[in-house]
């Protein structure tokens, strides 16, 4: 297996200014960095401690968002992402999406579901 580490708590979120200022001033973290996806419709805004994320905000996923459940999934960093990818289809895992996507800054990630449909990302950074 290579998880070498947590990586991030992806979060909905409505209006991504309002919630950077949020975590921010209220919360203490930095803004590491921003992006729009590669699908040119979601903001992706990176905060986090020293360099290292720990919050995604995500604008755009879904704009109905439910009082309860915006974490939209945990994230962890690995090495080889596309032999993580061949092993969790030879243990049978079911794949959000059968691609892996790499964002304009090279980093390449995939979503797989857990036991209860949970959301969880194999993010390898880009080199």
């Amino acid at each position: 297996m290579a998880v070498k580490k947590f990586e991030h708590v992806g979060i909905q979120v409505k209006d991504i200014e309002a919630s950077k200022k949020f975590y921010q001033e209220v919360v203490g973290l930095e803004l590491l960095s921003e992006m729009t996806h590669t699908n040119g419709s979601m903001k992706l805004s990176f905060l986090g401690l020293n360099g290292s994320v720990i919050v995604e905000l995500i604008e755009g996923y879904n704009p109905n968002l439910p009082t309860e459940g915006k974490v939209h999934h945990i994230a962890f960093t690995v090495e080889g992402i596309e032999q993580e990818k061949e092993r969790l289809q030879s243990l049978g895992v079911s794949l959000v999406w059968e691609e892996i996507t790499t964002l304009p800054n090279g980093a390449k990630y995939l979503f797989f579901l857990g036991p209860d449909g949970e959301w969880i990302e194999f993010y390898e950074p880009a080199k």
